[in-house]
């Protein structure tokens, strides 16, 4: 037995009684969110389910409707180029250099397969933490002494929450995504953070510090990094 129910949020939610299970599982695939329910749940039990969920589906949801690495994907920001190509072996290899990757692929990988994905999605994050140990400190580096805002530490993270972050104690870290942005946006992010040595909150000195460091733009700035999200 099978019903459907159609939330704004998260989409279809596809109802199967099990005769085996002994609780409600929920697995989220790209057409929809599938429940395993015992015989007699009612759709109220789902319901509620659904919503002591909410924030995981929504959350699981988000990363199923992320685009399908396959030889059609590709990167191609500023400091990081990458592109898929059809190989003759039978497995994957992967050719790489500062700020470029190119990963060869076998003739018959099933690109839907969830796991490969997965599998993708973490061999591209690796070259990525990689390359922006190499790369993002020593940009810092530089804007730090043309601002004359000196900072204690950096360190990269994978962070997918926030760009970057400034500790009372000077001490910076950056998301290894700020790779995938346009050079001018990654120089706005550590700006920001190195404006939080000297302010460390958002007030009017703050913007003012930041205007001024990025040419009276601060504001547009932060309105354009908005269209760009922290996963690959």
């Amino acid at each position: 037995m099978e019903t459907c129910i159609e939330d704004k949020e998260i989409g279809r939610l596809i109802i199967r009684v099990s005769p085996r299970a002994k609780s409600l599982v929920f697995r989220t695939k790209r057409d929809a969110v599938y429940v395993s329910v015992p015989p007699g749940t009612t759709t109220n039990e789902v319901k509620r389910a659904v919503e002591s969920l909410r924030k995981k589906l929504l959350a699981a949801r988000q990363r199923q409707e992320r685009p399908l690495i396959d030889l059609t994907y590709e990167i191609n920001a500023d400091y990081f180029k990458l592109t898929l190509v059809s190989g003759e072996k039978d497995r994957f290899l992967a050719n790489s250099s500062l700020g470029v990757m190119q990963v060869v692929c076998p003739p018959h990988a099933d690109f839907a397969d969830e796991d490969l994905q997965n599998w993708l999605r973490k061999v591209i994050e690796e070259s990525l933490r990689r390359n922006a140990k190499e790369i993002l400190p020593a940009r810092l580096e530089l804007l730090s002494k043309q601002a004359g805002l000196p900072y204690t530490s950096v360190k990269i993270n994978s962070s997918q929450g926030r760009w970057g972050s400034c500790s009372a104690r000077k001490n910076i870290n950056l998301s290894y995504f700020l790779l995938l942005l346009p050079t001018h946006l990654i120089d706005y992010v550590l700006l920001h953070e190195l404006c939080h040595t000297r302010e460390m909150n958002h007030s009017e000195r703050f913007w003012a510090l930041l205007n001024q460091l990025t040419g009276g733009k601060a504001l547009q700035l932060r309105k354009e990094l908005r269209g760009y999200r922290t996963e690959v």
